[in-house]
């Protein structure tokens, strides 16, 4: 048995659940790429999480409500445009984080976007967002065709390797976020033979300041660029793959002093602003963190701003940390010039942020990274946007199988 949370409709058995997303909808036949019944409901889910009292209150979900918007949905169309035939994939079990409460809808979004049938595993530890987007999703129900009712599941289960074991057997495609452990266990169940897994495991990021270009910054642009920063990394208490955990200056010695010295300010007086707090069991992770860096070597000095915010100055740029700290730690190195990161990027970092750099220095280093790591390079503020290629994967085009077809 599994709870049903979209459509509501309570505990179901497993194979009850898969024989109704199985069957067609009722009218207007079997759901196509780029069906108008799913984009009219996605776009009025969308519109729906851009109401300002629900937007202010929850500003991921207003980033979600962006990307759910008509010209954003119609964009990722034109973007699987092939001589080709693009067909759904069929059945997509997606398994999400319980850490990132927006992430199930991006993944489920794109997957019925490109016509498929698709059950998401909700973990029981969601949170109040979570809570937020399933009632969003309702109220959109009631306007939507009953094609998204019939072919669309959120569910919730304890952990259970025959509900597991039952949903993966059935599908085309199994989603899996959430860390190397869990890729390990939910491979033990055996997809069917033309089925494969699509996986995002543990992952890390990091941003890249050049200090002479924050130096130069009006003090408007360097406030900017520290709300970004907040941003990125207090939304989630900096434990998305995405929110980076190391800043890394680029430049001479006394630029890259003054200008970390700077920005740790600025990010301090919008931490203070926006009332970000740490309770006291997350305090005690950070110290015990910050100071076990201390302790192997590979941190010079700890500072701490309150609870909330902790600045680590690294012994050397190749310590820099993957693994959480506690939300509001950064650790900080310093660079001679951006091409040092190739010696340091590994193929679990995922995103960088940066500040202060030109397109074609951004693209020399990612052609001399050469799929060594780093899969995004985004501008500090833009770390948890989602983008249809997400850890270098077009999703979309994962989503969907292609048709050969020669007169």
């Amino acid at each position: 048995m599994l709870d049903v949370r979209f459509p509501a409709a309570g505990a179901v058995p497993v194979e009850a659940l898969l024989g109704q997303v199985r069957d067609e909808p009722e009218t207007g036949g079997p759901l196509t790429v780029g069906d108008e019944r799913v984009r009219a409901f996605l776009s009025a889910f969308g519109k729906r999480l851009l109401r300002p009292a629900l937007a202010r209150r929850h500003p991921e979900l207003g980033s979600l409500g962006f990307f759910l918007r008509p010209s954003e949905l119609a964009r990722t169309l034109d973007g699987l445009r092939t001589e080709h035939v693009r067909v759904p994939r069929g059945l997509i079990f997606h398994l999400p984080p319980a850490n990132v409460d927006t992430v199930f809808v991006y993944s489920w979004a794109l997957s019925a976007l490109m016509g498929n049938r698709n059950v998401v595993r909700l973990s029981p530890r969601a949170g109040a967002v979570a809570e937020v987007i399933l009632e969003t999703l309702h109220e959109s129900l009631a306007e939507a065709d009953p094609a998204v009712a019939a072919t669309q599941r959120i569910v919730s289960y304890d952990r259970s390797d025959a509900v597991t074991t039952a949903l993966s057997a059935a599908c085309d495609l199994r989603v899996i976020w959430g860390g190397d452990h869990t890729v390990s266990e939910i491979r033990r169940h055996p997809l069917a033979p033309h089925a494969r897994d699509l996986v995002f495991p543990d992952r890390s990021s990091f941003a890249v300041m050049c200090a002479a270009a924050w130096l130069c910054a009006p003090r408007a642009a360097r406030v900017t660029v520290a709300e970004g920063f907040v941003n990125d990394t207090y939304w989630f208490d900096q434990a998305a793959c995405s929110s980076p955990r190391t800043v890394f200056w680029v430049g001479a010695a006394g630029d890259c002093d003054a200008a970390r010295a700077d920005f740790s300010d600025h990010v301090s007086r919008v931490v203070t602003v926006r009332g970000w707090g740490v309770d006291a069991a997350m305090a005690v992770e950070k110290r015990v963190s910050t100071y076990g860096l201390a302790a192997d070597g590979l941190a010079e000095r700890v500072e701490f701003r309150g609870n909330a915010l902790a600045d680590v100055t690294l012994a050397a740029a190749s310590a820099a940390p993957r693994r959480w700290l506690g939300a509001g730690t950064f650790a900080h190195a310093r660079l001679g010039a951006l091409a040092e990161l190739a010696g340091l990027v590994e193929r679990r970092d995922q995103t960088m942020t940066h500040f202060g750099f030109g397109q074609a220095e951004l693209e020399e280093l990612a052609r001399g990274l050469a799929g060594r790591g780093v899969d995004r390079m985004v501008p500090v503020g833009s770390a948890l946007s989602f983008h249809r290629v997400w850890d270098g994967v077009d999703l979309p085009a994962e989503f969907t199988r292609l048709v050969t077809v020669i007169r």
